[in-house]
């Protein structure tokens, strides 16, 4: 092994050492089998985010000429899941976050991806579309403040706090994105949101606060109501 292997090395030990995810020591992460890149400015994708993205697919590939908006796509997994392995068109997907667009884009690219997915730097508390949307897919900060001051360090002193606390009870996006259903979204049109343990009945009500109905919620593969997803009137 040559010598500035084994520094690399033990560099990677020091910085896992000290608790930082080994996706970020590496720089990538596999997801849906598809392999993304990832840094300190996007949250690690995680396995149960998977099951939001079938939901979504299922649902989307029942239709045609659908157009979806994907909110706080950090580093564009869903949104290039959707349109690479299920082939869904006319996906929008915002973030705050100008190097999380940055590496989105670059993950696009680096999964064959060139034009299929505009990747747009937005606030979800003030985006407006020119044309409203078919669907709304999002795995918003969910975790309250609470929570997030005893989270594992890999999560706490690594992951960016934005895209894991809505720095509040932990259900500030959930009712912004939903408050603004009438802006975004199309009458008839479906919201599929990534939920935390327990939290699954209060969105379910903020959810029917403002308008959606046929409300349906998923388990993930340890029985946690995981997704939620209704209709919006």
């Amino acid at each position: 092994m040559k010598e500035y292997e084994i520094n690399k090395y033990r560099d990677s030990i020091a910085r896992r050492g000290k608790n930082e995810p080994l996706q970020y020591i590496i720089g990538k992460v596999e997801f849906y089998g598809f392999e993304f890149k990832v840094t300190a400015d996007v949250l690690i994708p995680r396995p149960e985010t998977e099951i939001l993205v079938e939901e979504t697919a299922n649902y989307c590939m029942s239709k045609t000429n659908i157009r979806v908006l994907d909110i706080g796509t950090g580093s564009g997994n869903i949104a290039i899941v959707l349109a690479k392995k299920y082939e869904v068109a006319g996906i929008t997907s915002i973030d705050i976050s100008e190097n999380a667009i940055a590496i989105a884009k670059e993950n696009a690219l680096l999964n064959g991806l060139d034009s299929n997915i505009e990747f747009v730097k937005a606030d979800s508390n003030i985006f407006t579309p020119e044309r409203k949307f078919d669907v709304i897919v999002s795995n918003p900060p969910y975790v309250s403040i609470n929570e997030y001051n005893s989270l594992q360090n890999e999560i706490k002193y690594y992951e960016p706090s934005i895209a894991v606390t809505d720095s509040g009870d932990g259900f500030t996006f959930y009712r912004t994105i939903a408050g603004r259903a009438g802006l975004l979204l199309n009458s008839g049109g479906r919201i599929f949101f990534e939920v935390g343990k327990d939290q699954s009945g209060i969105v379910e009500e903020i959810l029917k606060e403002n308008n959606f109905h046929t409300i349906s919620i998923v388990k993930d593969y340890q029985q946690i109501n995981r997704v939620i997803t209704g209709v919006f009137l």
